[in-house]
């Protein structure tokens, strides 16, 4: 591939964040008196923006969803954030692509300060040339907004970049920065809702993510 810059969403795609981000959102449902005994029903939160979720999935307004969003936090700031994992093979995988000069972004709807906060906890941070995620006020939110950012910030073209995510909302931010996208399906993405949104390409494994995105 000819692509300099490779941006990565954090969540389903470098990590398994799937019980951290499902007991956070346990936490701040209960709060609204509740109560989900099965946090397989949350693992649709993994992956979009968090307010559009608990307005798309409870009918929240914009006050429930607020104080919601900081219940959330509350509980995921010191605890939720480390119930997470780095799927097999995603730390040798983004050193070679370091070592063959690829520049790797972090592009993820989370905030900012906690996708750091992950990254450094796992010792991922060295591997990457910047960051770009959400800001705790709401602003940047979606995943559109935080790849422009990410492009805008260090002058990169479209066409020398690609997304790689494992949610929808990666494709469509992707392209609607008109750059190349592939779709992962080892992360929370069906393969029918990233085949709806027609990515460029979509990979079963990191194995193939490294040969689509090296040509090797």
């Amino acid at each position: 591939m000819k692509y300099k810059y490779i941006l990565f969403d954090l969540d389903g795609t470098l990590t398994d964040s799937k019980e951290g981000i499902t007991k956070s959102v346990q936490y701040a449902l209960k709060k609204f008196g509740i109560e989900i005994k099965n946090l397989d029903t949350l693992e649709k939160f993994v992956g979009p923006p968090l307010k559009d979720s608990f307005i798309e999935f409870y009918n929240f307004n914009d006050d429930k969803v607020a104080e919601a969003v900081k219940y959330y936090r509350d509980y995921f700031k010191d605890t939720g954030i480390f119930e997470n994992k780095v799927y097999d093979g995603i730390d040798d995988f983004l050193k070679k692509l370091k070592k063959l000069g690829f520049k790797l972004i972090l592009a993820t709807s989370k905030p900012q300060v906690f996708a750091e906060r992950i990254l450094k906890h796992f010792d991922l941070m060295k591997y990457f040339y910047d960051f770009a995620g959400s800001n705790l006020d709401g602003t940047r939110g979606k995943k559109s907004e935080v790849i422009r950012y990410a492009l805008d910030k260090h002058g990169i073209k479209s066409e020398d970049a690609v997304m790689v995510g494992d949610r929808r909302y990666d494709i469509i931010g992707a392209r609607e920065n008109n750059i190349y996208s592939i779709g992962v399906t080892y992360g929370y993405g069906s393969v029918e809702e990233l085949e709806n949104e027609k990515p460029d390409c979509i990979v079963d494994s990191v194995e193939k993510l490294f040969k689509k995105i090296t040509d090797k």
